[in-house]
């Protein structure tokens, strides 16, 4: 009798499980009621702490940038890292992309002591890459960023659950611009050095259902990086 309701207890706790997962599945990416009112508020999460990477050097640039992320824990039993199991580590760098989930990146021109962040807004940065070969060329120097924005899906936070987006600044962080549109989903971006081009795709939710599916219209976009409005045009490869 004993195993009986154990294994009764077990099959209830997986029927929760896959019902619980099930929901998160279907919850909708992006929710449109009220979409033309404020964007919705983004609750602060008292048990995140802010913290900052060590600064990276872009090679050829005159910048520091320093990733700032959050860490998870209570602000009075933070230990040093010799002898805590917490990674103080928000970032990761490689081939001149820093990735991870980001609150904002701060710029610092090398020999000054002045730090500024790329945005006062509320966003997840993923991605910021910096187009090296398009700076090699024409001495101006880029950075790419894909990001969420908004609140898309009214969960009350930024993650990834959120629509990304792609945005663009000089590497000081100046002119910081989005590129796509609101509630279209990037899908991807490719720099073609050649023509000094920046493409990018992005899925619009044609039939409104929240989600971004085969019944969705993909969208064709580039950018002329030589333009000095950053003026986005469509095309249609198809």
């Amino acid at each position: 009798m004993k195993n009986y309701l154990s294994y009764i207890t077990i099959i209830l706790f997986l029927l929760v499980l896959a019902s619980c997962k099930k929901e998160e599945a279907e919850k909708p990416k992006v929710i449109y009621e009220n979409t033309s009112k404020a964007k919705p508020s983004v609750t602060v999460d008292t048990n995140q702490i802010e913290v900052a990477d060590l600064p990276i050097n872009m090679e050829g640039t005159n910048f520091l940038i320093h990733p700032i992320g959050t860490i998870t824990g209570s602000r009075k039993g933070i230990k040093s890292s010799a002898d805590s199991d917490q990674s103080f580590t928000v970032s990761n760098y490689g081939e001149y992309q820093i990735t991870g989930y980001l609150k904002n990146l701060k710029f610092q021109e090398i020999g000054k002591d002045s730090i500024y962040a790329l945005t006062d807004k509320q966003v997840l940065i993923e991605t910021a890459t910096f187009l090296k070969t398009f700076s090699d060329k024409t001495k101006q120097q880029l950075m790419v960023y894909s990001l969420a924005d908004m609140d898309t899906n009214k969960d009350g936070k930024l993650d990834s659950s959120d629509i990304k987006s792609l945005y663009i600044s000089t590497i000081s962080g100046q002119k910081f611009t989005k590129l796509s549109a609101d509630f279209q989903e990037l899908i991807d971006w490719k720099f073609l050095d050649s023509k000094n081009i920046l493409y990018f795709r992005t899925i619009e939710d044609t039939n409104k259902n929240g989600e971004f599916d085969a019944e969705d219209n993909l969208q064709y976009h580039f950018l002329d990086l030589l333009s000095k409005d950053w003026k986005v045009s469509s095309y249609k490869p198809i």
